[in-house]
Order: structure tokens, then sequence, then C-alpha cells
């Protein structure tokens, strides 16, 4: 694509950055895919109106609107993950939902770019909704391809499927792994960069099927239970969360 002057992010955690510390908050894959942008094209503006816990409908009314008035060259929009994680959820409405958001932006004169879902098959748990999110994926493309929009496809990425690329959690990407999506990302507009995200973890012994387990009922505890508990109760990691950078302001 041509000239970025302005780049705005929507979507939930991962976009937010939650677990890519910065010296206030978090900086995340998306800031550093707007310094790409900036270190070839001085002047870049930026927003990041991602918040952590967003479901797709939410980031079409409060975020998508925004976007709009802002008239930005550039929007990423990732959202949905939350949605086809909780259970009862159907793929094929969140992705009616994705290309709505997706219509607007692209009638507001953006140029827009999508992602798809990890794939999770070596989390515990997270690997139930495998399939779920193969099918997601799928109509995602389908959106970037009748819409003109770029694709950041994350699911053959199998440096991700190394969890030494997540946080403890096992729910949002570390530093490294923001790192490596914001050099995927800056490939995909066809920036140049130095790094290659594809590099592989040095090899390591596989842990003792013992040690192994151990750390699966101590993830459980500390971070699935209480991610269940919240969607029982129907609340949100996001309550009472603002977008870290609600305006179109210089990076620098």
């Amino acid at each position: 694509m041509g000239r970025i002057s302005s780049y705005v992010a929507l979507g939930d955690s991962f976009t937010e950055g939650l677990e890519d510390p910065a010296d206030h908050g978090f900086r995340g894959w998306a800031d550093r895919l707007a310094e790409h942008i900036e270190a070839g094209q001085p002047g870049l503006r930026y927003a990041n109106l991602a918040v952590r816990g967003r479901l797709m409908d939410e980031v079409l009314a409060e975020q998508v609107p925004q976007a709009v008035a802002m008239r930005p060259d550039l929007v990423s929009l990732c959202a949905g993950g939350n949605d086809i994680l909780r259970p009862g959820s159907g793929p094929a409405q969140v992705a009616r939902s994705l290309e709505q958001g997706v219509r607007r932006l692209r009638e507001a004169g953006a140029q827009v770019m999508l992602f798809t879902g990890f794939d999770l098959r070596q989390v515990p748990v997270m690997r139930m909704a495998h399939h779920k999110i193969e099918i997601y994926n799928l109509h995602i493309h389908d959106i970037a391809r009748r819409h003109d929009a770029h694709l950041v496809d994350l699911w053959p990425m199998r440096v991700l499927r190394d969890l030494r690329a997540w946080n403890p959690d096992r729910l949002h990407l570390n530093s490294d792994g923001h790192r490596r999506v914001a050099l995927a990302a800056a490939e995909t507009l066809g920036l140049p960069v130095a790094e290659d995200w594809r590099q592989p973890y040095p090899d390591r012994r596989p842990p003792m099927w013992t040690d192994a387990r151990y750390e699966d009922l101590r993830w459980a505890k500390n971070h699935l239970y209480p991610w269940i508990s919240r969607r029982l109760h129907g609340r949100s990691s996001g309550d009472g969360v603002s977008p870290k950078r609600p305006g179109l302001t210089p990076l620098r």
C-alpha cells in the first residue's frame, strides 16, 4: 500500500497489548507495528482503541464508529476471539458481525488489516475450541478476499505454537510473541523489517510428564478458573478500562 500517515488499532486484549510490559501499561504488537511504520514513514499519527475482554458487538458499537470518524489510512481489526471461546457461540454469526465492521471501515476509505485466530491445540481446554477457530478463520479469509483487506494469517505460524511465545496464562502473547506478530504484520503491509518472525526458538528438552501435568494444574488454578468465573458472573477483564490511545496523536 502507499504512504500510511494515520493508523487506528481496534480489538480486544490481543491488540491492546496485554502482557507486553511498557513504562506505562502495555506495548503490544500494534504499538510495535506503528513503530515499524514510523521508521520508514515519519510523522505517523496512531490511535489504539482496543480494550481487553471486548466482544465483537462491543467492538462494532464502541470502536468502529470512532475509527470511521478519524478517517485513518489504515485500520487493524482483530475481534471475535472472546466470542468464539464462549460456549454456544457460532463462528458464522461472529463472522457476519466482523464483515459489517469491515464494510463500514472500507466505505469510510480506510485500508483494513484482519487477523486469523491462533492455533491453540497445544493449550489444554482451549483445544476444545480448535474446530470453531478453524471455521471462523475460513470466514475471515473469505471476508478479506471480498473486501480487499490485508490478512495476517496467525494460524500457520508454527513458532507461535511454542509456549515460549506466550505469557504463563496461555491466553496472551508475551513480549517476544508480540514482537513476532508485529513483524508478520509489517511484512503483510510490505514494510521492510530487519528481523525474521520465523526464527525458531532454541531446542530444549521436553518437560517430564509429571512436571507438565503440574504446570497444567497450576495454570488451571491461577488463570483458567478465574477466567471461567468472570464468564459465569457476567464480568469482563475490561470493565472500567479505557483505551490507552483514544485519539490519533503522533507516535513520538
